[in-house]
């Protein structure tokens, strides 16, 4: 489908855009299937921004890539031989990131990460032309590990999926966690039954449990852990626990540290129209995907008021500035166009009917990633 920002305010600010030709961002994001909600919050939060900008020239293009790489791949290739799109953004996966950003980088395409970090695009496979708004892959889980040595837990059992991102998961989990391991596995992608790992994990001899399963695995194997009454501690990303994932788990979710580089009570006034704006407009708080959605379009935004996108050079330079108010306050880029920023522990809670999180403390201060070094533009 397209949508078309609607004129909303601002009509002199305006102005200085009215001279452009309509600048067209393809958004590919995974809209059905067990991913949805993920895709879902970063289309909304993306468009929530653009609907506050009050501009009228920015056309976006949003299909579902129903998290099938060659189905991303395909509509990849109309936007930018067809629709004739500046801008891609939207992607989840990193498999499919992995897809289709190379490509579009390569036809001289920005792509816009409002998510998807793997690590080969961070480093040797660097582009000038890519940016990502998000974190690099590693970053939230090398917090986790950060979090689980400084509570003191010697010997941690973790598990993620055989993909890209659960790759780097567990990676950057190790790279920061100072004691040793009882058990590593990869579990399958989609995969909604834990009985094996589980068992697994009861027999380690484990002292704690770091796990990173987005969207519905998550929510899968959260409900499996409690009923089996292991009762190991459980640490991990925020993609197992956040906003979407937390009312399906309940209260099998409540006390579990996490960690995030956003969360609704960051205390800034971005952030806090951010939240307030969103939970106004769809009647959900929102997650960090909505906020890394919301931040990606202001980003886009900011670097449209002062460079004209057909000048890739002066565009390019307006991106790598990030002259924008973002739900994280300060914001900028590393050397590989990845965020430099904090990790935060949050504990999940519960307000009124509402499972969420709070944060508790700072995992890591300033954080760039592991990869930057490797890149040459």
């Amino acid at each position: 489908m397209k949508l078309k920002t609607l004129a909303m305010a601002g009509v002199l600010g305006m102005a200085a855009c009215a001279a452009q030709a309509d600048i067209k961002v393809g958004m590919i994001t995974t809209l059905s299937g067990g991913g949805a909600g993920l895709g879902i919050d970063v289309r909304d939060g993306f468009m929530l921004a653009l609907e506050q900008s009050g501009r009228s020239d920015i056309e976006v293009i949003i299909e579902d890539d129903q998290r099938k790489p060659d189905i991303a791949v395909q509509l990849a290739d109309k936007m930018i031989q067809s629709d004739k799109v500046d801008v891609m953004t939207g992607i989840i996966w990193s498999n499919l990131a992995m897809a289709v950003v190379p490509g579009a980088v390569a036809q001289g395409k920005f792509y816009l990460s409002p998510n998807a970090g793997p690590s080969a695009l961070a480093g040797k496979g660097c582009n000038k032309n890519y940016f990502n708004v998000a974190w690099q892959n590693d970053n939230l889980h090398e917090g986790a590990g950060a979090y689980a040595s400084d509570a003191g837990y010697k010997s941690a059992f973790i598990l993620a999926p055989n993909y890209p991102a659960g790759q780097d998961a567990l990676t950057g989990f190790k790279r920061f966690f100072k004691g040793d391991l009882a058990g590593e596995i990869y579990t399958q992608l989609g995969q909604t039954d834990y009985a094996a790992e589980i068992a697994q994990i009861r027999a380690s001899g484990a002292d704690s449990v770091f796990f990173f399963l987005p969207g519905g695995m998550g929510i899968s194997f959260l409900k499996q852990y409690a009923d089996s009454g292991v009762g190991l501690p459980v640490v991990g990303p925020a993609f197992s626990f956040d906003q979407g994932i937390l009312q399906a788990v309940g209260d099998a979710a409540l006390g579990v540290i996490n960690t995030s580089q956003w969360n609704k009570d960051i205390d800034n006034p971005t952030n806090a129209g951010f939240v307030a704006s969103f939970s106004a407009k769809y009647d959900r708080l929102p997650s960090l995907y909505a906020s890394q959605g919301f931040d990606t379009a202001n980003l886009l935004i900011s670097a449209l008021e002062s460079a004209d996108i057909n000048d890739q050079d002066a565009f390019r330079a307006a991106l790598e500035a990030a002259d924008f108010n973002s739900t994280r306050g300060e914001f900028a880029f590393g050397p590989n166009h990845h965020p430099i920023q904090n990790i935060y522990v949050r504990e999940v809670i519960k307000e009124g009917d509402v499972y969420t999180n709070k944060i508790i403390g700072t995992a890591l201060t300033q954080h760039g990633d592991a990869y930057a070094a490797e890149c040459k533009m």
